[in-house]
């Protein structure tokens, strides 16, 4: 059986969620299946079962099969560092940080990574689906292109394009793409998904026609536009959610720092109809909301100044508010943040909000890993990765709830053990369940809009 790889004709045109859906499809028509993504750039990951860091979609489409997560479907992971750097991560390990322009120059050092890990899945899987990375025509980067052209051309595989109606060019952008594909790859596409179309599908009865008769290539499908709101890839997916705010009782405020990270924590607060959740920017904003929450951030220092130059000080070191303060969030609230290896900020001592006792310090060993934990009395499933270490995991105070764990409210109890204080008519919900009919809701939407035989023969042959 051949790998699948699937295309895009730009960025955000929603590959993460058709690859998902269609190793979720796949998967249940027997295959045996795996989500890859050579290089992801994302400050929001997640930590596998085998240990290590690997980017939320690949993490995400592995989990909603139930199979085994593995740093090997996402060997390269890129963190925005700012100021012209990223942190690298490489088969889940860090590797620090790194100018761009010297990534982009080692690349031939980074392919045979890439070329190991798609194998060691290759081993294990008969179906590999390899997300791609914004387009793969960027002339002036093709030879630099690890998700896109080095894998359709090192594993030979199947190739579908997916191209977003709602940006407009849709014909442009297709043609594009097609006639500037190394010649070699063109016989490997088997078809184009047109993706997030809104209103009468008929109207573009014309334009399936004009694509496939003009440009050679059949239509696999017209998909109308759903929301999905999980398994966020980065910040601008997140900013893409809906929420139907109708029977919100409690209003959560995330403040959006400048190098949020680990957004997906926020996931069931998208999903709860008793919460309306917004994120903010300004002390004014925050006024208005019944919770603040600190979230994880790439950049602890530097967000902790934006905050103070922001004037959040005094409403963060106030009991004014309950506020929740996650991973740097909850560094951020220690007497001071220390890092005299300057393992993140050329600057070795912050003060910190003080509203808690004691420091924090960073150390070179990043701490990366899963488990159960007792988080405020109640035991969770969740996951660590941060550099800097205190002497608790978690501590909560009068309003005030801090942890390094990711994923505190994926718990049902958690949830509510913080909310019914908030407000005792606070019910919560079943997480857990809404995820699966989510995610079995959204790929069966899919499987409607999309000729999956026509796919399974291709990958077939």
């Amino acid at each position: 059986m051949h790998n699948l790889s699937i295309f895009g004709t730009s960025s955000d045109v929603g590959k993460s969620t058709l690859c998902f859906s269609l190793t979720y499809l796949l998967h249940h028509q027997g295959i045996k299946v795996a989500p890859f993504k050579a290089q992801n750039v994302s400050n929001n990951s997640q930590v596998t079962d085998e240990g290590g860091e690997i980017a939320i979609p690949q993490h995400f489409a592995a989990q909603a099969i139930g199979i085994k997560t593995s740093p090997d479907m996402n060997p390269i992971l890129l963190k925005s560092g700012g100021k012209s750097k990223s942190h690298i991560i490489i088969n889940g390990k860090s590797i620090g940080d790194k100018n761009v322009w010297d990534y982009y120059r080692d690349m031939d050092y980074l392919k045979p990574h890439v070329k190991k890990a798609f194998k060691n899945l290759s081993k294990k899987y008969e179906c590999i689906v390899a997300e791609g990375a914004g387009s793969p025509v960027e002339l002036n980067l093709m030879d630099k292109d690890l998700s896109n052209i080095y894998i359709a051309k090192k594993f030979n595989t199947k190739i579908i394009l997916v191209a977003d109606i709602q940006r407009g060019g849709v014909f442009a952008s297709i043609y594009g793409v097609i006639e500037l594909l190394p010649k070699g790859l063109r016989k490997n596409v088997i078809g184009v998904i047109i993706n997030k179309f809104q209103g009468d599908m008929r109207l573009f009865d014309k334009g399936v026609k004009i694509i496939e008769k003009k440009f050679g290539v059949p239509v696999l499908g017209v998909v109308p536009f759903k929301p999905f709101n999980l398994g966020f890839e980065d910040s601008a997916s997140l900013m893409n959610y809906t929420q139907d705010t109708t029977k919100a009782i409690i209003k959560v405020g995330v403040i959006k720092l400048p190098h949020i990270s680990n957004f997906t924590d926020f996931e069931p607060l998208v999903v709860d109809e008793e919460i309306e959740l917004l994120f903010i920017s300004s002390p004014s904003e925050a006024r208005a909301c019944d919770v603040l929450v600190i979230p994880g951030t790439k950049l602890v220092i530097e967000d902790l100044l934006w905050l103070r130059k922001r004037g959040f000080e005094k409403l963060l070191t106030s009991k004014e508010k309950t506020i929740i303060a996650i991973c740097g969030g909850y560094e951020m609230m220690f007497e001071n943040i220390l890092d005299p290896l300057c393992i993140e900020s050329p600057v070795k001592k912050t003060k910190g909000f003080g509203r808690f006792k004691g420091d924090v310090v960073f150390q070179k060993e990043k701490i990366v890993k899963k488990g159960s934990y007792n988080l405020f009395g109640i035991m969770t499933e969740g996951y660590e990765i941060h550099n800097a270490i205190t002497k608790k995991r978690a501590k909560s105070k009068s309003k005030l709830y801090g942890t390094f764990v990711h994923g505190l409210f994926d718990n049902d109890k958690l949830r509510y053990k913080i909310f019914s204080k908030i407000n005792s008519k606070y019910k919560g919900y079943d997480f857990k369940k809404y995820k699966q009919e989510a995610i079995k809701e959204f790929a069966t939407h899919i499987a409607t809009h999309v000729n999956m035989k026509k796919i399974l023969k291709a990958l077939r042959e």
